[in-house]
């Protein structure tokens, strides 16, 4: 297990990443935030000079969502996938794979949203086709940039607007 700021990165398997933050914010706040284009905008991955021009969510099961990033040298980077499963305010499950692939293949990640006494616990699993593209981004500075947008995204959910 590796902490990195208050984001906890754990292998439940050989196959899977697991990433947990608890966030001061009621579920439905957090939930509302990472499935919302006009929040997700806000703080999925825009720090460093990076924003997000496109947001598309089609959010539910069978639909597509699309996020582009533009670094501030102009620079674009896409990724999407498909919701393959929905439990409002509980739980969402999507495919995941870039435009220009860092890892080969498609990940499948689970965000799962778990509320006690007034906190979230914020769940991401993701799972890789195999052991050695699990530990290949494990090396990369994922996680780095994971609790970035995580505090991005506490600051959100601290403060609704």
């Amino acid at each position: 297990m590796k902490t990195v700021g208050q984001l906890t990165v754990s292998t439940p398997s050989d196959r899977e990443i697991r990433m947990t933050r608890v966030f001061d914010a009621p579920r439905e706040l957090v939930y509302e935030a990472y499935t919302k284009p006009e929040l997700l905008k806000r703080w999925l991955g825009v720090f460093g000079g990076w924003t997000m021009p496109v947001c598309d969510i089609d959010l539910r099961v069978g639909g597509r969502y699309r996020y582009v990033w533009r670094g501030s040298d102009g620079h674009e980077m896409g990724m999407g996938g498909v919701y393959l499963e929905i439990i409002p305010g509980e739980r969402v499950v999507t495919s995941e794979k870039f435009d220009d692939p860092w890892y080969p293949g498609e990940a499948i990640a689970t965000v799962t949203f778990v509320e006690s006494g007034g906190k979230t616990t914020l769940i991401m699993d993701v799972r890789y086709d195999n052991k050695e593209i699990r530990d290949g981004v494990l090396q990369s500075p994922m996680e780095t940039g994971v609790a970035a947008s995580f505090d991005a995204l506490d600051r959100i959910v601290s403060k609704p607007t």
